[in-house]
């Protein structure tokens, strides 16, 4: 069984604001569908992968679920299809649910199993046929998240970014057994920003991305802040109100981690996040996303094992082994997509700074949009770092690199990201990937690996090799 690695699904797909959820022995991901080197989020059609729940290493391309001229307010394609969520109806089909990019409606679709294909259903509305979104007093719908009970289904949807007074805050609205008629008018259920005076709220306030999984009899609210790089989450006995706020569960430039640096160093370029938690074999993972290509609009999911004992939920670091559950063979060849950590000689919060300085590290990849090109990482300029975790370390004592572009210097190998040197590799001027090999030994046991550039200009990060000789 080869490793699972994030991000889990392959290195050209962009698949960010995943839904997980189990149907059977498989869990399947929902979420918008960005594209390689796009201009703007979400330009292409849903698609979904699936893995057994016992192997999150292999992942199955379930093929195009749902295009956007499906929907009869696009015929032309124009608008995109933002982030979308799917539950089980009480009549055993499978119900989508989003939002188009330039309407304020909830559009669902439907399907006989839980990789569609997804057929058009109708628009949330209510017992008049006037649809949610449009009435007069309606607020704005945006990222719906839908959890089913019985013959009930709660529709949880909002966009407040901070100082808007107009929008009220997170929504949730009860629909009818048909999935689509109003049985209940919305309510606010977490405040924004300018609403949060008072709440327990206040400081990581409702943004976007809600996400409601109910564990035993408590009700986990899973939503993106305005703090916009982390997923926070919220707890109450109710699925419709009485929410109070616990904790962020995950980071996507791990600020708010002090273990192995400051709490508010950023370890990757952070950018909006959306996802949710999920039980897969008994274990329970927080899936999110990360931004690369120095761009907001080419992302990718990850996930990371979470820790639900006694109902709390610890920040977890974003790793490069999350849904491995452990660390990783110290030994072999990895890809360096799977960086979790890169930063260059300036501290980088978020990914938008990479727009004012565009020579920054990146995630990226040749070619066009869907072909199937490695990820590498390009634009390593001096003390340029990127950097992985975590490795079962044992007997390590060569460590090659495969490089390529006008960079001349060392490659520096640490263990931790400003901690000792353990030994450099030096390259040269390349037009092809041309791999270096020097003798290093690495400490024993769980460790990250970092690769700092020191040196000329710039160069690109292929792979890189642990070996035992």
């Amino acid at each position: 069984m080869k490793q699972a690695v994030n991000p889990y699904l392959p290195s050209w797909e962009y698949i960010p604001d995943a839904e997980p959820h189990v149907f059977g022995d498989r869990v399947y991901i929902y979420g918008s569908h960005d594209k390689f080197n796009g201009h703007v989020y979400c330009l292409n059609d849903y698609v979904c992968y699936s893995a057994s729940v016992d192997d999150l290493a292999d992942w199955r391309y379930e093929g195009v679920i749902y295009k956007k001229q499906q929907d009869p307010l696009n015929p032309d394609g124009a608008m995109c299809l933002y982030a979308p969520d799917v539950t089980i109806g009480p009549d055993g089909r499978y119900y989508l649910y989003y939002v188009l990019d330039k309407v304020s409606v909830v559009s669902v679709a439907v399907a006989d199993t839980p990789s569609g294909p997804f057929g058009f259903y109708g628009y949330v509305q209510d017992a008049s046929g006037h649809r949610l979104g449009e009435r007069e007093g309606d607020q704005p719908q945006f990222d719906p998240g839908v959890l089913t009970e019985g013959n009930q289904t709660y529709l949880y949807t909002g966009f407040c970014p901070v100082g808007d007074t107009s929008r009220l805050g997170a929504m949730v609205t009860v629909l009818k057994e048909d999935m689509i008629t109003i049985e209940t008018e919305p309510q606010i259920m977490a405040p924004s920003e300018p609403y949060s005076e008072g709440s327990s709220f206040n400081g990581h306030e409702f943004f976007e991305a809600p996400s409601m999984r109910k564990v035993n009899d408590t009700y986990y609210f899973i939503y993106s802040s305005i703090v916009f790089h982390e997923l926070c989450y919220a707890t109450s006995q109710s699925p419709t109100s009485g929410f109070t706020y616990q904790g962020v569960i995950v980071s996507n430039n791990d600020i708010g981690i002090g273990t192995y640096k400051e709490a508010d160093t950023p370890m990757y370029y952070g950018g909006n996040n959306h996802g949710s938690i999920v039980d897969i074999n008994n274990q329970w993972f927080i899936f999110y996303h990360r931004h690369t290509n120095g761009s907001n609009f080419s992302r990718q999911g990850c996930i990371e094992p979470i820790d639900m004992k006694d109902g709390k939920i610890d920040q977890v670091e974003i790793t490069s082994s999350g849904p491995n559950l452990g660390p990783l063979k110290g030994d072999g060849t990895y890809p360096a997509y799977i960086a979790c950590h890169l930063f260059g000689e300036k501290e980088t919060v978020y990914t938008g700074d990479l727009y004012l300085d565009p020579q920054l590290p990146r995630i990226t990849q040749e070619g066009k949009d869907g072909e199937e090109e490695a990820g590498y990482v390009e634009n390593l300029t001096h003390q340029s770092t990127c950097g992985f975790k975590y490795f079962d370390i044992t007997h390590v004592n060569t460590v090659a690199v495969t490089t390529r572009g006008y960079g001349k210097g060392v490659i520096q190998v640490r263990t931790s990201p400003t901690g000792e040197v353990h030994g450099e590799i030096p390259i040269d001027f390349t037009n092809v990937w041309t791999t270096y090999q020097q003798p290093i030994a690495l400490p024993e046991g769980k460790q990250s690996l970092y690769f700092t550039f020191n040196g000329q200009g710039r160069t690109a990060l292929k792979q890189f090799s642990l070996g035992r000789n």
